[in-house]
């Protein structure tokens, strides 16, 4: 099982999508589990209400939710809008593109620094990018990764950052999704794209380490994940794209952490609301029907070891033409409405 990433749309393309849109919402379908409870810890975080984001992290105003709120309320469609604020308001990861992330980076650099916010952004292009699967793509080989990885730190530059590098590119070396022939490379690729982030100097950065219901033995991790760099990285990242419960992924992180010497870690709760869809199914991770958002982006987590909630999976972007969903990446509107009707903040 792996959590595939999303790539980032087109720009023509995101728009023309918001354009043609006017439908309701995405259908519960199928049969899901009863709410999540949400850690008491993070209480206060999805109490304080979304006048301003409690969290260090910037929103960006110019995102795909806050473009179909204003496309919903000039069609009159206020209630849905209202509703939809829940993902416009809160901040959610950027993914630069995988061509050239300067552009991107540089506007979300400039907003940050006006709003006084820290960025959130993830690093996805490594050659061979999910086996070929809904989110195939990436770097064409390892010196053109060389070259983007240097332009994406280029572009942060001294704004304080939080980069996730690179999503399932250890747990899919861990599964032999990837095949053995490609390990060496992958993991030297991280370990330099690690070193080079972290000559920003105020660059923080979680090297990707899947879910509990993809790699179940965390130990399975420790090797790869050190090859890869993560003992002079800032932590790993957990739950990208998934939907697995906080606190079921922070024990995860927990034991994790005793294994790699205390290691922290950041948990993505982008959609983790009432946890994985029920049952066996092979593609539970793609576009399931009935998920929730999860606990709003906070630093405050209570816990030493878990450095914040994120929203690292953009809520409301496709995983995959799955379920009748769009290709992975484009903004699907229909689905961002479900989650945040069923969100408990």
């Amino acid at each position: 099982m792996s959590g595939r990433r999303p790539t980032r749309p087109l720009t023509a393309a995101t728009v023309a999508f918001l354009a043609l849109t006017a439908v309701g919402c995405f259908s519960d379908g199928g049969s899901g589990p009863g709410a999540g409870r949400q850690p008491e810890k993070a209480a206060a975080a999805r109490n304080q209400g979304q006048d301003r984001d409690p969290s260090p992290y910037w929103v960006d105003p110019k995102s795909d939710a806050a473009r179909q709120v204003g496309a919903w309320e000039a069609q009159g469609r206020g209630a849905d809008a209202d509703v939809l604020r829940r993902i416009s308001e809160r901040p959610v990861a950027d993914w630069p593109d995988g061509n050239d992330p300067a552009p991107g980076i540089r506007r979300a650099v400039r907003g940050a620094a006006e709003d006084g916010r820290t960025l959130v952004l993830v690093a996805y292009n490594i050659p061979h990018r999910d086996c070929g699967q809904h989110s195939a793509g990436g770097a064409a080989d390892a010196d053109t990764y060389r070259r983007w990885i240097g332009s994406f730190a280029d572009s942060i530059g001294t704004a304080p950052a939080i980069v996730v590098l690179e999503p399932d590119a250890v747990p899919h070396i861990v599964d032999g999704c990837t095949p053995a022939e490609e390990h060496d490379e992958r993991t030297a690729l991280l370990s330099e794209a690690v070193d080079r982030l972290k000559r920003q100097p105020k660059t923080k950065v979680y090297l990707d380490a899947g879910n509990p219901a993809w790699i179940d033995d965390p130990g399975k991790l420790v090797e790869p994940l050190k090859r890869a760099g993560v003992d002079r990285a800032d932590g790993v990242s957990l739950n990208v794209s998934n939907f697995q419960k906080d606190d079921t992924v922070e024990a995860f992180g927990n034991r994790l952490s005793g294994l790699l010497g205390g290691a922290h870690f950041v948990i993505d709760s982008s959609r983790n609301g009432n946890g994985p869809l029920s049952g066996s199914r092979a593609d539970a991770w793609c576009n399931p029907a009935g998920r929730a958002l999860g606990t709003p982006p906070t630093d405050r987590t209570g816990d030493p070891l878990l450095d914040a909630f994120l929203w690292i999976k953009r809520p409301g972007e496709s995983d995959g033409e799955c379920r009748g969903g769009p290709a992975a990446g484009t903004w699907w509107p229909d689905y961002a409405l479900g989650l945040a009707r069923r969100a408990k903040a």
